[in-house]
């Protein structure tokens, strides 16, 4: 499933911001995966396990919240004037940013994969889990940068679906923002 800065990234790309859409799309990830690999690095040990069925709550909540919020907005401004607006995408970077950071997946990669990984590296030494994280972020970057050129191939060959890519990208949001509530949800 696309995250929300892969949806913001797209319509940046269907008003032919090409540098601004790679700029969303990878630049608030690795802050994120810089902030969590530091507190996974220096806390590992002190995390619950269950922190990510928690920030599962305030991702899906956020997410829910703007793009509510987007969808009113929609119906007071034009698509383009949506599109366009510097404070409206300001503000959805920084609440897609945030739901990275609270995106439960997010956290079972820290938790479950990177951090006993990071473990690993205090015992053997840090230079034998570079390798793993070089191509992890290769890899994760990389097949980003892939799929947004692939979603906006795909949305280009068809002119009535860009018409409607920002009220598509919102609706988009309310599905992730659930997605994140429910499973959290069931599984407490």
């Amino acid at each position: 499933m696309p995250s929300p800065l892969h949806l913001i990234s797209l319509t940046q790309v269907a008003l032919h911001r090409w540098l601004r859409a790679i700029f969303i799309l990878l630049v608030p990830p690795v802050v994120v995966d810089s902030i969590l690999l530091l507190v996974t690095f220096f806390f590992y040990q002190h995390i619950p396990a269950a922190v990510a069925h928690y920030v599962a709550y305030a991702g899906g909540i956020m997410l829910l919240g703007f793009a509510t919020f987007a969808l009113i907005e929609l119906r007071r401004k034009s698509r383009q004037e949506m599109a366009e607006s510097t404070v409206l995408t300001y503000a959805s970077v920084s609440v897609a940013t945030l739901a990275e950071l609270t995106a439960p997946g997010t956290w079972v990669y820290w938790l479950a994969i990177a951090g006993p990984i990071i473990e690993e590296g205090r015992h053997q030494g840090y230079l034998h889990i570079v390798p793993f994280f070089a191509g992890s972020l290769f890899g994760y970057y990389g097949a980003a940068l892939l799929s947004l050129w692939l979603m906006a191939r795909g949305a280009s060959l068809n002119k009535h679906f860009k018409k409607h890519l920002v009220l598509t990208a919102n609706l988009l949001l309310l599905v992730i923002g659930i997605s994140y509530l429910v499973p959290a949800y069931v599984g407490r």
